[in-house]
């Protein structure tokens, strides 16, 4: 069995590993192991969890995983308001999205160095995946119409890893306005295992990629 460390943003992200890709990634000899990144260190030795607010401490907590050499580290970021100072955000070429996740991604290694680190920003946020395939599931949606209004708005960007990253028109702020009681870290992996990884992957084809990476990390192929 592979060793997967995950280093990731939130709460909600730690339980879609835990509840969905955990699994799906253990059938196929992959481990996957979840940490949720510190946002800040209290004198008295204790963190503060979730977001992503300092490029400096995600490669504080990067550096600890990575010290596991029998390991591979891979992250869950969302690419919306990531640091302006993040490796590659500055010389970001222009074109589409994916071209330029892809770059901070392959900057983000050249500046890790390390041959097991994965790097896995998602574009644009963790809410584009539920833009997937909402009508399949649109029971768990309150009200189950906000369902058929994400599956328009992915219809109109080209899929839901197209729907920007502006301040207002972000995944999570489309789908907030939608269904203002909407719970990221209950609701999300909830609809998410709904779908099933397959429909997602299917239409986010940067999920896709990443995905197939640490599948290919297994000893099964189940």
């Amino acid at each position: 069995m592979t060793t997967l460390l995950l280093l990731v943003e939130g709460q909600s992200e730690e339980t879609f590993v835990r509840d969905v890709l955990g699994p799906h990634l253990g059938a196929r000899g992959v481990d996957a192991r979840c940490i949720i990144a510190a946002t800040k260190r209290v004198k008295s030795g204790g963190k503060f969890r979730g977001g992503v607010v300092s490029t400096q401490q995600v490669h504080r907590e990067l550096a600890e995983l990575l010290r596991d050499s029998s390991a591979h580290v891979s992250t869950i970021f969302d690419y919306y308001a990531l640091p302006a100072d993040f490796p590659g955000m500055a010389s970001r070429p222009t074109g589409a999205a994916r071209k330029r996740v892809e770059f901070v991604e392959a900057e983000w290694s050249k500046a890790v160095q390390r041959a097991k680190f994965i790097p896995h920003i998602v574009l644009h946020e963790f809410e584009a995946w539920l833009y997937a395939a909402p009508v399949s599931c649109a029971q768990l949606f309150r009200p189950p119409k906000v369902a058929q209004e994400l599956e328009r708005i992915a219809r109109q960007a080209g899929g839901p890893e197209q729907v920007d990253d502006g301040r207002d028109t972000a995944p999570s702020k489309r789908l907030l306005r939608l269904w203002p009681d909407y719970q990221k870290d209950l609701d999300g992996p909830r609809i998410l295992g709904a779908m099933g990884l397959e429909v997602v992957r299917d239409a986010c084809p940067h999920f896709d990629a990443w995905l197939r990476r640490l599948e290919q990390l297994g000893s099964s192929p189940a």
